[in-house]
């Protein structure tokens, strides 16, 4: 018998998850937790109140009539709170000194673009947020959790951004490589073509969404259907691409190991749109123009430090809309 909780606001938090997602698998997914204990969860909560919350059928996870009234009461706590630590982080800038909030959707541009910003602004309190899903990161800048934040479009599967947040393009088509075992056959060509990784298993992060659909649609394109491996833990990836179990779309700076190899996809199937979007009143414009120097100069280093990218990016021509450095300079505000 599973013992009972004492409710506490994370309690309530992920029963508003659960009946905003319509799902206890999409609810996990949204609070980082897995499907399992998120269940085990919810089964201690329902203990607590002493009745069921959610019932599951077809259409996904409804609230019962107590689960009603337990969400009328838990969503005002729930917001509350979130105001209470928006203030107190507001308040504690005020106190100690400015503070700068970013989000990214990680990658390996984030570590140069935040010593830039360090030491450019060495008395501001510098906080990064890292999320696999862009959709998430604007949901945190939304709610003012988040001042800018780098996010990641996959060609074909553009975001909508909220009315006024301004966006600032860093890459506007950047290429996805394919990450492979050094014995793989194809490791020994310059390109890859898609069908020659037709029978490999494809490592996927569930949580990544557009992602997912993305390398779904390339695959239906070129005629493949291949076993996708749901990993979400970057180490476990790494081994299974080492070892020959799978491969995988990675970024196109990306480092090979002893063990691995990085390659351009034949014909670009899978691009994305890099882009910062800031939060209208957020940041002065003088900071976030020196906010978005600061990640394209990371940018550029990073593209011209990769043999790889160097030379996809030399051969992109007039396909890419960017400066001579390899690094695209359009300011696009998509409050208009």
């Amino acid at each position: 018998m599973l013992a009972t909780v004492e409710l506490e606001v994370r309690h309530l938090r992920a029963l508003c998850a659960i009946a905003d997602t319509g799902s206890v698998r999409k609810a996990a997914l949204q609070l980082g937790m897995t499907q399992p204990s998120l269940t085990t969860q919810l089964r201690r909560i329902e203990g607590a109140v002493g009745g069921t919350l959610f019932i599951r059928g077809q259409t996904g996870s409804r609230p019962t009539p107590l689960g009603h009234s337990v969400l009328s009461r838990a969503r005002p706590i729930v917001a509350e709170m979130t105001a209470l630590v928006l203030a107190a982080r507001d308040a504690a800038c005020g106190v100690g000194g400015l503070c700068l909030r970013l989000g990214s959707v990680g990658g390996r541009v984030v570590s140069g673009w935040l010593r830039r910003v360090h030491d450019r602004l060495p008395a501001t309190e510098t906080t990064i947020h890292i999320e696999v899903s862009s959709a998430a990161l604007l949901q945190l800048l939304v709610s003012k959790q988040l001042d800018a934040v780098l996010i990641h479009e996959p060609a074909g599967f553009p975001l909508r951004l909220p009315p006024e947040m301004e966006r600032r393009v860093l890459a506007p088509r950047e290429p996805r490589f394919v990450a492979l075992s050094a014995d793989h056959p194809a490791a020994a060509h310059p390109v890859v073509a898609l069908a020659e990784l037709g029978d490999d298993a494809w490592i996927v992060d569930p949580a990544a969404g557009h992602e997912c659909a993305a390398l779904r649609r390339a695959f239906t394109t070129a005629g493949l259907d291949p076993r996708l491996l749901h990993v979400r833990d970057s180490a476990t990836a790494a081994d299974l691409v080492a070892s020959g179990e799978a491969v995988r779309a990675c970024e196109p700076t990306t480092e090979p190991t002893d063990a691995t190899v990085v390659r351009p996809l034949l014909g670009d199937p899978l691009t994305a749109q890099l882009s910062l979007v800031t939060r209208p009143g957020a940041l002065p414009i003088t900071e976030t123009d020196a906010l978005y120097a600061d990640l394209a100069d990371a940018y550029t280093e990073l593209a011209n430090g990769s043999t790889a990218y160097r030379a996809w990016l030399a051969g992109a021509g007039d396909d890419w809309s960017g400066s001579p450095t390899g690094v695209p300079c359009e300011h696009q505000d998509i409050s208009a």
